[in-house]
């Protein structure tokens, strides 16, 4: 938005009209330019994303006993030399909400793999078999190509591929951030048009009208051409907003736009930040806006987060986990999200344990059932 101006010739004399374009320009649409444009220059959309990230991660995973039980533990413990398993989680859930798509690899020998690391998104590419269905992946590095096999016989596969709802595409999801990418783009131009009027005196653009002796108001093609040149260099764009003509004899200055406080920039970026914050589905009041109202206190704002958006996402994870590497470490192993170690849902899990304990009509192993607990001997 507002990256250029449009220049205008009257037929009875010339004048320079300085007007928006018709139609906005929008970022490019892709992982680089949601990873630049979003993550890195938007602070609202950067938060949204770090608190997805950071909560999911920080969500123990609970592996049931059985057979590689241990080793599971383990691999999501200690997933890899260089990083912890929140540091995994938390980059894997990080590319899922830039891009959508989110992939796991696992290394090790066909006796049991010993390490997981997380892939770029976009260096990987879905191998589609004949039927369309996913057959594996292709992770392309520079010059470098590796390609990941999935054993549709054995069930295992090397590559963990977690994505997103996505209704018109078969093999890659939807990121958060393209349903967010205009309104991150209205808040990145909002705050450089603001801080662009405040460079320049904060003035709006106007039109500049020709006026010469006994009505003439004509200047000739080579005046024409240098002025024309002069407005696209000098007044046009962004980083030129509001900045001061030096007018010649015969020239005048007639203020065309609208103030900074009839174009309310504050509002529209805050209402953009909102939209951002409501398609990452983080409530808003987390991020400091003002104006919402939704939750009575920051508290009931926290829990519908987590219950709203943390925890699918975590009950998601698991779930794929648990198919992913049950071919591999044994058939009976189930991972779930440990609800109960979670801060924010302790009174939650205080009221349960309560109103349970308080149910005269059940058995002490009726209890423990119903409160996820192993029974006692």
């Amino acid at each position: 938005m507002f990256t250029w101006l449009k220049l205008g010739r009257k037929a009875a004399g010339r004048s320079f009209a300085v007007s928006f374009g018709p139609s906005a320009a929008w970022s490019p649409r892709g992982y680089a330019a949601f990873a630049k444009e979003g993550f890195a220059r938007n602070p609202v959309a950067h938060r949204c994303v770090r608190l997805i990230a950071e909560a999911a991660a920080a969500c123990p995973l609970r592996v049931a006993d059985g057979a590689g039980a241990e080793a599971a533990r383990t691999l999501l413990l200690k997933p890899n030399p260089d990083q912890s398993g929140p540091e995994l989680m938390e980059q894997f859930f990080g590319h899922l909400q830039v891009a959508g798509d989110s992939y796991l690899e696992l290394t090790g020998p066909e006796d049991g793999p010993h390490a997981l690391f997380a892939l770029r998104p976009d260096r990987m590419s879905v191998l589609p078999g004949p039927k369309g269905w996913a057959d594996g992946w292709e992770y392309r590095h520079g010059a470098q190509t590796r390609v990941f096999a999935r054993d549709r016989a054995g069930g295992r596969s090397p590559v963990l591929h977690l994505k997103l709802f996505n209704p018109s595409d078969d093999h890659y999801g939807l990121s958060p951030m393209e349903a967010a990418a205009r309104a991150v783009d209205v808040h990145n131009a909002g705050g450089a048009w603001a801080k662009a009027l405040l460079d320049n005196a904060a003035r709006p653009s106007g039109a500049l009208v020709v006026t010469g002796r006994d009505g003439d108001g004509r200047l000739t093609e080579p005046q024409y051409e240098r002025l024309k040149d002069e407005l696209e260099r000098l007044h046009t764009g962004p980083q030129n907003a509001g900045r001061p003509l030096l007018l010649e004899g015969g020239l005048d200055w007639k203020p065309m736009g609208h103030s900074p406080a009839e174009m309310d920039f504050i509002a529209a970026r805050r209402e953009a930040a909102r939209e951002i914050a409501l398609a990452f589905g983080v409530p808003p009041m987390l991020l400091g806006l003002p104006g919402d109202n939704t939750y009575s206190n920051y508290r009931e704002a926290n829990l519908a987060f987590y219950r709203q958006t943390v925890l699918p996402l975590a009950r998601k994870t698991a779930a794929a986990l648990e198919g992913f590497l049950s071919p591999w470490l044994g058939a009976d192993l189930a991972i779930t999200p440990d609800e109960d170690a979670l801060p924010a849902l302790a009174e939650e899990r205080a009221a349960r344990w309560a109103r349970v304990s308080a149910a005269g009509f059940l058995t002490e192993s009726e209890k423990r059932a119903l409160l996820g607990l192993k029974e006692t001997p």
